[in-house]
């Protein structure tokens, strides 16, 4: 997957905004302004790309049996965000599905108010 891809589907979901909340080299994506996912730029730049993406627990132990490419959230809380190392031994279309149970698992967190505005923005 390269850079465009991964802001296009990203940004292709209801109510996502981006942001450098941080810094000017990591990219956040918000839903209802709380994270799904965090990338650096620099990194893409020289071609070891990775992202955070949030994870159920369980599910976030389990992939990262499964998978090298997937590591405990770099910066981030272990048990809940994964590190995924992109044009690893995840393909493009897993990361695609850990990107959707990212934004997800964080929609969910939302209050009903935010759900519905989101839902609703054009």
């Amino acid at each position: 997957m390269n850079l465009e891809t991964f802001y296009e589907y990203c940004t292709s979901k209801r109510g996502v905004t981006e942001h450098f909340p941080f810094d000017e080299d990591t990219l956040v994506f918000k839903v209802g302004d709380k994270i799904f996912a965090l990338s650096s730029l620099k990194q893409w730049e020289i071609g070891s790309p990775s992202v955070n993406l949030k994870c159920n627990p369980d599910l976030a132990k389990e992939w990262r049996v499964q998978f090298e490419g997937i590591q405990p959230g770099f910066h981030m809380n272990k048990n809940h965000w994964n590190t995924v190392a992109i044009n690893s031994d995840v393909s493009d279309l897993f990361l695609k599905e850990m990107i959707d149970h990212s934004y997800g698992l964080v929609f969910k967190g939302l209050t009903k108010k935010v759900q519905q505005e989101v839902l609703f923005m054009t």
